[in-house]
């Protein structure tokens, strides 16, 4: 069988969620430039036409990047729910006793 834990794919799970992390880092950063200096003359708070061009690139670009997660993390539950009914199941009952389902 197939070892899924090794110290390899624990430091590639690690290194995902800090870059991860760091992506979601940089675009709040980058969007607090856009809530410290909103100005209500230019429109609704967070609404497109109240940004700048470069707001509104890391707007979108946080938007993606949110879409980008919950499909990795659909991928992954797939993967889970792929493996779990993959495993091979016995028909041996815990008192040791042979199941006679059809």
């Amino acid at each position: 069988m197939k070892k899924i834990i090794t110290l390899k794919n624990i430091l590639i799970v690690i290194d995902i969620i800090i870059i991860d992390i760091s992506v979601y880092v940089f675009f709040g950063l980058m969007l607090m430039n856009y809530e410290d200096f909103y100005n209500e003359s230019k429109g609704a708070f967070w609404s497109l036409e109240s940004m700048t061009l470069t707001e509104k690139f890391y707007y979108i670009g946080f938007e993606i990047w949110n879409v980008l997660n919950l499909i990795a993390i659909g991928y992954l539950i797939y993967r889970i729910i792929k493996g779990i009914r993959k495993r091979p199941t016995t028909n041996i009952l815990p008192s040791g006793g042979q199941s006679t389902s059809v």
